[in-house]
């Protein structure tokens, strides 16, 4: 588990400093099971959805990863809604909360790649390079995938410790020593991937922050109103970047140094723990506000979404088939 409190073993920490979880034990696992309710429909409505679409754009490659990446969210908030016996922690510890955090740092990197596509789209509108290549677009994805999950198999075979209900309150104590060192390792190489996708993202968003204001200031004739209006949709990725997974992330600095001894006030160490966890359901409400994207920026999911629903709007009848492109609508 990417959060796991890595001094626990030496049992100085949480000895000097016993954790507060009335919180965690009862707000929490009512947060979790609305969660995973919502999820598991989201998910699965985006899946059927997207089975239908066609890969005809590198954005619908990348769209279609971030719902597989999805779909494996709701394993780890089953735990966390105190849904099951406590051996399922075990397992959680093992196997579904690793593949929580690896999916969470693949749907990072694919919105990274996802913001890249966008900028390049309206950048470049009239220009086509190889990275606008579908067949591109799936080899980055298989690598992104190869390589998340490859780092992540270790932590796995290392948390091989004996389970007992007080082991399992705590993933640390099923790590062997070696899985303590490697989870550091992890935890370093998943801060490089969020703050190089946040560097970028920034980058990729001033700049289409310039070329909206100018398309904008250019011209506010009725006939580009439609195609402003795509242009300034691009930002709803950034909103669910930001919103999801950004205070994770301010708070881990912190949280992190709290748990090596770096802050030893207890009332402070509390507070981390508290804010940290907000932030980790946070960052898990990532499966329900990505089919936002997928809403405002890909008009065939939009399309099929309707028919689904028997809605009739203006851009969609019954009768019309949809189209077969995300491109910006």
């Amino acid at each position: 588990e990417m959060d796991a409190n890595l001094t626990i073993p030496n049992g100085t920490l949480s000895n000097r400093c016993p954790r507060d979880t009335r919180i965690t034990q009862v707000v929490f696992p009512l947060l979790y099971t609305g969660l995973f309710i919502v999820a598991v429909i989201f998910n699965i409505l985006a899946g059927w959805i997207f089975f239908r679409i066609p890969a005809t754009s590198t954005f619908i490659v990348y769209l279609k990863n971030i719902v597989a990446a999805d779909l494996a969210i709701p394993f780890k908030i089953v735990t966390d809604a105190r849904l099951g016996p406590w051996q399922l922690k075990a397992f959680v510890c093992r196997f579904s909360a690793v593949i929580f955090y690896t999916t969470m740092y693949i749907s990072i990197t694919l919105l990274g790649l996802i913001s890249f596509d966008r900028y390049l789209k309206i950048v470049r509108p009239m220009g086509r390079s190889h990275l606008e290549d579908i067949k591109f677009a799936k080899i980055i994805s298989a690598i992104v995938w190869l390589v998340l999950f490859s780092l992540s198999v270790p932590n796995m075979i290392l948390t091989n410790k004996e389970i007992t209900t007080e082991s399992v309150k705590k993933c640390a104590l099923l790590k062997s020593p070696l899985g303590l060192k490697w989870h550091e390792v992890i935890n370093y190489i998943c801060q490089v991937i969020f703050w190089g996708v946040f560097a970028l993202m920034i980058v990729f968003y001033s700049i289409l922050t310039k070329k909206v204001y100018e398309s904008y200031a250019r011209s506010k004739s009725k006939d580009n109103k439609a195609k402003r209006k795509a242009k300034g949709k691009v930002f709803i990725i950034l909103a669910v970047f930001f919103t999801c997974f950004a205070p994770f992330h301010f708070c881990r600095v912190p949280y992190t140094l709290s748990q090596t001894g770096k802050v030893a006030d207890c009332t402070i160490q509390r507070l981390l723990y508290s804010i940290k966890e907000s932030t980790l359901w946070l960052s898990a409400t990532n499966t329900c506000l990505d089919p936002f994207i997928y809403i405002f920026l890909c008009k065939s999911f939009r399309e099929i979404l309707l028919k689904s629903f028997k809605v009739r709007s203006k851009c969609v009848t019954l009768n019309t088939p949809p189209t077969t492109s995300c491109e910006l609508s």
